[in-house]
């Protein structure tokens, strides 16, 4: 009987989590993780349990996404810029040479091009200062004017309203991955003007794709563990004894939201600049949320499973205690019974004796009148 409740048992648990015995050896695909992350989050120690390694892959795709959506705005950008720029260039902007990592504008005074007369934002050129204070009012004046690029002597700093912070490219980097040494203003409007502007794009493309997945990555990876810290706060609060590196797994899959939505942000950027002031605020109080969700959500599954067991259990003592019983009531029978049989067997035995004691007096008396 016992038996048989447990396989019942068994079977409504299956019933319920028919993916259970085998979730976690499952080689779930990126976009399954993607979805899981977002809409159910009762997932989550599943996709934790499958390690450190298959989290942190997970993590180095989805950056890889946000850091190509980034870089194709920023060529976007550039295409935009190029061809406004190309009339600019001939008509107003002065002559300028590049040599050996160094930018040359021949202008004495900075030059500044308004947010309203650039696709990529607020234009400062300046390749004469080399001061860090200058350059830091330039980029507080780029920012406060909701993004655009800085010209230094020896290298472009780019301000995205979806980017905290500021990307600074290198001359040289991008030179070398050109392979161009020395150019002046007419060689950039040839170059403009023919198919060799596509080189210059890809160039850009994978130049900016490195520095912007290191940055993003590195980025991505300290929210993920201060978010872990919190995370392994409130299990503990939540008296759930969890490994660190299961909650750490948890806040990566935690931030896949908030990492989709720096996509789009991004994405809407390219065409329609603007700004969300608590933008990151926003980014990291979503992971925590589904962080916090899923913590609970794995106590209330303890809770639950534990009161399965404490029922079972119940179940259990009631059945023993049914079986003692029935033990105990089969034994009294049979303890009538023998003692029934024994009254019996005495009652047989007394009647056998008396019939045999009158058997025997009547053939010990002699017939009347056997002496005459």
């Amino acid at each position: 009987m016992e038996k048989e409740n447990q396989t019942e048992d068994l079977k409504e648990e299956k019933k319920e989590n028919p993916n259970n015995n085998n979730e976690n050896e499952i080689n779930m695909g990126f976009f399954k993780k993607v979805w899981y992350s977002i809409v159910k989050i009762e997932k989550y120690p599943n996709m934790s349990a499958q390690g450190l390694g298959k989290a942190i892959s997970y993590l180095v795709k989805i950056i890889a996404i946000l850091t190509i959506v980034f870089c194709l705005g920023v060529v976007y950008q550039a295409h935009g810029l190029v061809g406004e720029g190309i009339e600019y260039l001939q008509n107003s902007f002065p002559e300028f040479s590049y040599k050996d990592g160094t930018l040359n504008v021949e202008s004495d005074e900075p030059i500044t091009i308004s947010a309203e007369d650039s696709v990529v934002g607020e234009t400062i050129v300046d390749t004469n200062t080399e001061d860090e204070s200058v350059i830091n009012q330039y980029i507080n004046q780029v920012t406060n004017a909701g993004g655009g690029i800085i010209v230094l002597k020896d290298r472009v700093i780019v301000k995205n309203a979806a980017v905290a912070g500021t990307v600074s490219y290198s001359y040289t980097d991008i030179s070398q991955a050109m392979g161009v040494t020395e150019f002046n203003k007419q060689d950039v409007i040839n170059i403009a003007n023919s198919e060799k502007i596509i080189a210059l794009y890809v160039s850009i493309f994978l130049t900016i794709f490195m520095y912007v997945f290191i940055m993003y990555f590195l980025s991505t990876l300290t929210n993920a563990i201060l978010l872990s810290f919190f995370g392994f706060f409130t299990a503990w609060l939540a008296r759930i004894k969890m490994r660190y590196v299961a909650i750490f797994n948890m806040s990566v899959y935690a931030l896949t939201l908030s990492t989709i939505l720096n996509i789009l942000y991004i994405a809407v950027n390219i065409f329609i600049p603007f700004e969300i002031e608590y933008f990151q605020v926003m980014y990291v109080a979503v992971a925590a949320i589904y962080l916090v969700a899923a913590i609970f959500i794995l106590k209330s599954e303890f809770v639950k499973k534990q009161m399965e067991l404490m029922k079972i259990a119940e179940a259990q003592e009631m059945i023993k205690k049914q079986m003692e019983e029935k033990e105990r009531e089969e034994e009294e029978r049979k303890a009538r019974e023998e003692q029934k049989r024994k009254e019996k067997e005495k009652e047989n035995k007394e009647k056998k004796e008396k019939d045999d004691k009158e058997k025997n007096e009547n053939e010990g008396e002699e017939p009347q009148g056997s002496g005459a």
